[in-house]
């Protein structure tokens, strides 16, 4: 018999698309553990003061997820998607351990350059697979789906190790709750979820051309060449930067201001739940409406955010600052991988993916090391206030420099035209 053509599309895949939801909620979760009180349980039990030094555990775990994103990618289009994932769950395995018996702050370093490189694996290829079984009509809410199961869990998470640690301590306790995350994560991905390359070359023969590799290569169209994927690039960096400040930073604005740990906690989970939540809404927005504007209008809705965080010393203001936020990465967030989607060919989307989200998390690296000096030599406020500089300078970058790229674009596509040719400078 002859084997059974994949089928496009979410309805066609909704058993599949449905199990990888799942899978990315337990991958959020592993972030989240340290989401609300690792900054704290730097200055409690490892003596840290100078900002630069408690954020490091941010570059640590930047570096690590930026490097294996551009692998998983790369690895994903050569050899296929589940067993990258599995692999991502196996090196998850020992992070909750190293984390709960850390006998001193190098190991809490080792332990997120583990988390960074399962993360990068996972969540990546979680993405990948599921653009690759929603096809090009709905990719935008596709993504929205992906990411609001990553983000709600990692606020869930944090709020969960924030009301364990109250009650209980900094350590061991919050951190059984990441044996759990880790063991389900790798047991549905190794038993229950199944390999999903054959759709994307299923969609790669859509096209009228078969795509050998963009000039100039991948790595070079996606991050400098290409005006759409590199606008969409940059714009990832700067999110990711300014949540590497926020991840680092809040916790200690928010004890600064006389909160208890579960206050802390609570406000940590706000960012990332309005962020999860607003996704099921932008992502499929941005099939609508398109990608340009949403991303532009997400980056100018953070900075937004982070000016009014460096306004406010009450509970309101952080609230409604975190709101801010979550609703500006909601918009930019889904929207940006569906851009990619909508730009790269099947044939090397999995790589395009892979650089974007090299440079996307390499951004907590650089958020952690210019909010931890800014914050060290000016002060934690100036460092929000340059952080949200920056961010409003890439939403101008995105207005300026990106054309939209659904609509009509994914229009030739589904007319089966041929892959996008490398763009012109601006």
């Amino acid at each position: 018999m002859r084997p059974v053509e994949p089928r496009l599309g979410l309805q066609a895949n909704l058993g599949q698309f449905s199990l990888l939801v799942l899978v990315n909620a337990f991958v959020g979760a592993m972030v989240g553990l340290e989401r609300s009180i690792l900054p704290g349980l730097a200055e409690a039990e490892f003596g840290l003061v100078a900002r630069s030094a408690v954020l490091s555990f941010i570059v640590a775990f930047g570096l690590s997820k930026a490097a294996t994103n551009y692998f998983a990618g790369r690895l994903s289009d050569a050899l296929g998607r589940k067993g990258v994932l599995v692999g991502g769950w196996l090196i998850a395995l020992p992070v909750p351990f190293l984390l709960m018996w850390a006998p001193s702050w190098s190991w809490v370093l080792a332990a997120n350059v583990l988390l960074g490189a399962s993360q990068g694996l996972t969540w990546s290829t979680t993405v990948i697979m599921k653009i690759d079984l929603a096809g090009p009509e709905r990719r935008g809410l596709a993504m929205g789906l992906n990411e609001f199961a990553g983000y709600v869990a990692v606020a869930l998470s944090a709020l969960a190790t924030g009301y364990v640690a109250a009650r209980y301590g900094y350590r061991p306790e919050p951190f059984y709750l990441g044996v759990g995350y880790s063991v389900l994560g790798f047991v549905l991905s190794a038993w229950v979820v199944r390999e999903t390359r054959g759709h994307a070359e299923a969609e790669g023969l859509l096209h009228a051309t078969p795509s050998a590799a963009p000039k100039g290569g991948v790595f070079a169209r996606t991050s400098f060449t290409d005006r759409e994927l590199s606008s969409v690039t940059q714009a990832g960096f700067v999110n990711n930067l300014n949540d590497g400040m926020a991840w680092g930073l809040f916790p200690l604005v928010y004890a600064a201001a006389g909160l208890s740990l579960a206050e802390v906690g609570a406000l940590a989970a706000v960012y990332p739940a309005v962020w999860g939540l607003s996704q099921l809404v932008t992502g499929a927005l941005s099939d609508r409406l398109g990608r340009k504007w949403l991303i532009a209008a997400g980056m100018w809705v953070q900075a937004a955010g982070l000016g009014l965080m460096v306004t406010g010393r009450e509970t309101s203001v952080f609230v409604v600052s975190s709101v801010l936020l979550g609703v500006g990465t909601a918009l930019v967030y889904p929207t940006l991988l569906a851009a990619i989607g909508d730009v790269a060919h099947p044939s090397w989307r999995s790589s395009a993916v892979g650089v974007y989200r090299l440079w996307r998390d390499g951004g907590y690296a650089a958020g952690a090391v210019v909010a931890g000096v800014t914050a060290d030599v000016l002060g934690v406020p100036a460092a929000i206030a340059l952080v949200a500089a920056v961010t409003g300078l890439s939403g101008v970058v995105v207005a300026v420099r990106m054309r939209e790229t659904h609509g009509a674009r994914s229009a030739v596509s589904r007319r089966m035209g041929p892959p996008l040719s490398s763009s012109s400078p601006p």
